[in-house]
């Protein structure tokens, strides 16, 4: 499944080896819940850290029908690692989204007093 992807970079030039690495980690969550509608990702470089050197900051904004999953919590001093973290994140959020549809979430026992 091909998922429609927007790209945006922020405050930093672009480089064709960091959009591959997105588009890679973009189309390997397809493994993770097949119906995937959108996936929308920003990577910025934050201006706040003078003293501490340039951070990164990776938002991820991934739909699937009837729910949307948002990851932007990935900074660090190295863009890949933060999209790493970021991609992580919405992964973990993606399984769990999918588990009930696969019948993977155990329901509780209402006959307890």
């Amino acid at each position: 499944m091909q998922v429609p992807l927007q790209i945006t970079v922020r405050d930093f030039p672009q480089s064709e080896a960091l959009e591959a690495r997105i588009r890679d980690k973009a189309a390997k969550l397809a493994e993770f819940h097949p119906r995937i509608t959108s996936c929308r990702v920003t990577v910025e470089e934050l201006r706040k850290h003078h003293q501490q050197g340039r951070h990164f900051q990776v938002s991820l904004d991934v739909r699937v029908p009837g729910k949307e999953i948002v990851a932007n919590r990935a900074h660090h001093e190295d863009a890949y690692v933060a999209l790493r973290d970021a991609f992580d994140a919405a992964k973990r959020q993606l399984e769990d989204a999918a588990r009930p549809k696969r019948g993977e979430v155990k329901t509780p026992d209402r006959t307890l007093p």
